[in-house]
């Protein structure tokens, strides 16, 4: 049943991608074979997403009794589902920020092709082996991971670099996040053991019968939906910075940039930047050579609008590059504590620079909504192999109703936090080490199955090394075939 669920959902989900794709795409061309396999291959890493992410959404409230599998499962599904849609772009773009785009858009598509198999296809591996294992398991470990390493190996051979400070920053909000999960959910138990000190909530449901009070079942039905929404509002953003990814590949003059701005409007936006960048050169006539720069540089892209900037693959791979270095420039200039600067102007520049950095950082909403129903849908079948690991592995005595909600009530405000940072965190490592530190609270150190714990932890030390390495052989190994 699974796997006709998954093979119907692949077709639906590839015509979806393709409607609007194949006016674009030459259909005799012998690359349109890969193309439709890194389709399918990202719909795939999605769909293996969801199914091994949604446990930690919905092993609490099955664990509690406060809903059964079958309502649980397609309700943490739909959420899912809605979360990518309200997610924003800025985890997406994130994660295309690790590749090396400007060199990978002046290269045939076939070594693109070669990048995007080799990160998918090690995230999809490492993912399975750990949820068949049923170990809780980081999707955005093994996707950063994937995508440093293939990064490593681009750059080897086509030149480049990997953009190492965008790793730190990822890898640092990886690291943190489940540090931060762990001991807000100690704090959290804490205050409702020791100051709200209501008995009903440390209750351990015994049978299918014993159902939590209406209240209790009503704070976990929503802890529930809430990191499901914000599982979809994160994760989700990362199968479309990968769907972008394929896009910008194999049809860079259409996604490089957002068609649906017009030049006018850039330009527009281009003279309201320069306004405030005036009153700066009279005001900083000390520190004026970054305020020039970045006159300089509105200017020169001013000049490619005017020379149809929207023309020819070149012509859009340098305007992309230029609106890129405007808006850096600007974001630098706003943030430079040696430049005085008016509440008026850095109104004006901080609403410059955001309208900018949405030409080159957008989704189509098509491209949103087939990431949303490969999420949703992996999110309702292969669930149960993690939930058993989360409810009743992590700590020595089955979860109960304080345990359960302090640990989602962390792990959404994490989850929420970081997606508005425009940061990727662990869902699954959130939640384990919010589990992790509600069964300390109560229970003492004593309280947790070291042997879970000590795997959970290997997967975790395992997860980037295994999947740089991985993603770097298998690019190596496909360029073979160029």
């Amino acid at each position: 049943m699974a796997n006709e669920l998954f093979k119907e959902h692949m077709l639906s989900t590839l015509s979806l991608l393709t409607l609007p794709l194949l006016g674009e795409i030459d259909l005799s061309h012998p690359v349109l074979i890969v193309f439709f396999i890194c389709l399918a291959t990202v719909l795939a890493f999605e769909f293996v997403n969801g199914f091994h992410d949604t446990a930690n959404a919905v092993a609490t409230v099955i664990y509690t009794k406060a809903l059964k599998p079958q309502i649980a499962v397609p309700w943490s599904g739909i959420w899912n589902f809605l979360g990518v849609f309200a997610g924003g772009v800025a985890v997406a773009m994130g994660i295309l920020k690790l590749v090396p785009l400007d060199e990978l858009m002046n290269l045939p598509v076939q070594v693109g092709a070669c990048l995007v198999l080799a990160v998918l296809i090690s995230s999809i591996l490492w993912n399975l082996g750990t949820w068949y294992l049923g170990i809780p398991c980081s999707s955005s470990h093994t996707l950063i991971g994937a995508l440093i390493g293939g990064s490593i190996g681009f750059t080897y051979y086509y030149g480049g670099s990997v953009n190492w400070n965008k790793a730190e920053e990822i890898g640092l909000s990886l690291i943190l996040s489940p540090i931060f999960g762990f001991g807000a959910s100690v704090l959290l138990m804490y205050f409702i053991k020791n100051i709200l000190k209501a008995k009903k909530l440390f209750h351990i449901p015994q049978g299918d019968d014993d159902k939590p009070p209406v209240f209790v079942r009503l704070l976990l039905i929503t802890t529930c939906t809430l990191v499901s929404f914000f599982h979809g509002s994160n994760d989700g953003q990362k199968g479309v910075g990968l769907l972008m990814l394929i896009l910008i590949t194999f049809l860079p003059a259409k996604f490089a940039i957002d068609h649906s701005i017009t030049n006018q409007q850039i330009l527009n936006t281009l003279n309201t930047a320069e306004q405030p960048l005036q009153h700066l050169l009279t005001t900083n006539t000390t520190n004026a050579a970054p305020i020039l720069s970045a006159k300089k540089l509105i200017e020169q892209t001013k000049q490619e609008i005017g020379g149809n900037a929207k023309g020819s693959t070149a012509e859009i791979f340098k305007f992309r590059k230029d609106i890129e270095k405007v808006t850096r420039e600007l974001k630098e200039l706003s943030k430079n504590p040696a430049i005085q600067i008016s509440e008026e102007d850095l109104s004006s520049l901080t609403d410059s620079y955001k309208a900018l950095n949405k030409v080159t950082d957008f989704s189509p909403i098509w491209v949103i909504a087939a990431i949303s129903i490969s999420l949703g849908l992996g999110t309702m079948i292969g669930w149960k192999r993690i939930v058993v690991t989360i409810g009743e592995k992590i700590g020595n005595e089955h979860l109960n109703y304080a345990q359960g909600a302090t640990a989602e009530i962390v792990g959404a405000a994490t989850i929420g936090l970081s997606t508005g940072l425009g940061l990727p965190v662990s869902t699954t490592h959130v939640l384990s080490s919010g589990i992790a530190g509600a069964m300390v609270a109560q229970g003492g150190a004593s309280n947790l199955n070291n042997g879970t714990l000590k795997n959970i932890a290997m997967a975790w030390v395992l997860t980037l090394p295994v999947c740089i390495a991985l993603a770097l052989a298998l690019f190596a190994l496909f360029r073979l075939f160029l």
